[in-house]
């Protein structure tokens, strides 16, 4: 990987943690208690619960992602940053831009 291909790659991890972190703070919201004093209705409460489930699911998984972004940002200078953890070999640039956080290839990560 050339210099200038990590540099756009360390742009794109960045751009990647600011949008997570956007996500985040909607998710939090969308996860707050629902009070029992709201006049929802039992069908009304029950969708309530269970889009709060789900965007608690979200945030986990937001909070993992912007976890493996930032470790990524760090050892982005490394030697073998860009090779399969598993084979080794050279991660596609494109799995690269599009997921900064891979640490293995298309094949190894099926």
């Amino acid at each position: 990987m050339t210099n200038e291909e990590k540099e756009q790659l360390r742009k794109k991890i960045e751009e990647h943690i600011i949008q997570a972190e956007k996500e985040i703070v909607h998710l939090e919201d969308a996860t707050q208690p629902i009070s029992p004093e709201n006049s929802l209705g039992r069908v009304s409460r029950m969708d309530a619960i269970n889009n709060k489930s789900v965007a608690e699911a979200a945030l986990r998984s937001s909070k993992r992602k912007i976890g493996r972004l930032k470790l990524a940002l760090t050892k982005i200078d490394e030697p073998n940053f860009g090779n399969c953890a598993i084979c080794k070999k050279p991660i596609a640039p494109m799995r690269l831009m599009l997921m900064p956080q891979s640490t293995e290839c298309v094949r190894c990560a099926r």
